[in-house]
């Protein structure tokens, strides 16, 4: 078992719970035109979905670090929390940017891609893991 993942997957699995609340009643009620609203259906919702996707990945990574321990899984789990964070956090971010809550540059929107990159990897190192055994 990998520790340091089930530690991850525990706080990506909390704030989860906290964001998605967060969206779905203060962030919801602050949008104020049907663009803030579309924004808030699709991409918040997008990384608040990742999020919680990605924290039951590193539960199974951790876990399965027991059966295919080695630098493929640790990988795994490093790309997965990287994609988190890339990708759910740029989302998050650019869904605050659309309501003017905060500014944030434009260029931020393509860390987004580049933490689906990262859940890829973590993906194909994790069956490149089992493979390996």
């Amino acid at each position: 078992m990998h520790k340091g993942f089930l530690i991850w997957a525990t706080i990506f699995g909390m704030l989860g719970v906290i964001l998605g609340a967060f969206g779905a009643h203060k962030l919801y009620d602050l949008a104020t035109t049907e663009a803030m609203k579309n924004t808030l259906e699709r991409a918040y919702k997008t990384g608040v979905n990742y999020q919680f996707l990605h924290a039951f990945a590193l539960i199974a990574v951790a876990l399965l670090y027991a059966y295919f321990p080695g630098s493929l899984t640790q990988w795994a789990g490093r790309c997965f929390i990287t994609g988190v964070i890339l990708f759910s956090g740029s989302l998050y971010l650019l869904t605050l940017k659309g309501f003017g809550k905060i500014d944030f540059p434009s260029i931020i929107g393509i860390l987004t891609p580049i933490g689906g990159v990262f859940f890829i990897a973590g993906w194909l190192c994790l069956l490149l893991a089992v493979i390996k055994k």
